[in-house]
């Protein structure tokens, strides 16, 4: 279901500017240097309103994130929420309003330690497949920013994708460290930061697949 257009979405967005990385202006050799700390850089594609990128970057004070989102008016509220907790944790959070598609050429070669997937869009319609963030050429562009050793994340609570992904990671040639059909009654479940949608599917009883994925 597409979100209603925020009121006043630019000036808010405006608004946080502090957090926000802009484009193209991200488009460095470094970007690391959004920062007041160099750290080990993560990102998240698709943060949707934000919950996750902000209890990492609270649980996780020696990582700088980097939480991207498509829909301006979702990372709009993604920008506000994270304004408002900002005295609750490190400034070690940012934000990027682009498409994933564009990812290579927003960042350098090995920018990144971790990436993580968190309830991405399944595209069910069989001729959309390929804009599944799993797909291979996706994969592929993650193999490039990622650091040699670096993994992805990724949780869903959609069984056909998370099969598909599999398929997809084999099909790259890469190494499945873990995973599981039942994150929450998983070993891997502890440390783990719940999205918005994981909250509401976890509420409703509903089991959440996840995977470890090695680069």
């Amino acid at each position: 279901m597409r979100m209603r257009r925020k009121k006043h979405g630019s000036e808010r967005i405006a608004a946080c500017a502090s957090i926000l990385i802009p484009l193209p202006e991200a488009l460095l050799e470094n970007p690391g240097s959004y920062f007041p700390t160099e750290r080990p850089l993560h990102l998240e594609i698709g943060c949707g309103k934000g919950g996750f990128a902000c209890g990492m970057s609270a649980k996780y004070p020696d990582v700088n994130f980097i939480a991207m989102e498509r829909v301006a008016d979702v990372a709009c509220l993604a920008l506000e929420k994270a304004m408002a907790c900002a005295d609750d944790r490190p400034d070690n959070l940012r934000f990027l309003i682009g498409d994933a598609r564009g990812l290579t050429e927003m960042f350098p070669p090995k920018t990144f330690d971790c990436i993580y997937l968190n309830f991405s869009d399944p595209w069910p319609k069989s001729g959309y497949y390929k804009r599944r963030l799993t797909y291979r050429t996706f994969l592929e562009q993650y193999r490039i920013l990622l650091k040699d050793g670096g993994c992805l994340r990724f949780k869903t609570d959609n069984t056909m994708l998370f099969e598909f992904s599999l398929e997809e990671f084999e099909a790259a040639g890469l190494t499945v460290e873990w995973k599981t059909d039942d994150l929450h009654n998983s070993p891997y479940a502890e440390g783990n930061v719940m999205t918005e949608y994981e909250s509401n599917f976890t509420a409703q009883g509903m089991p959440i697949h996840a995977a470890l994925v090695r680069f």
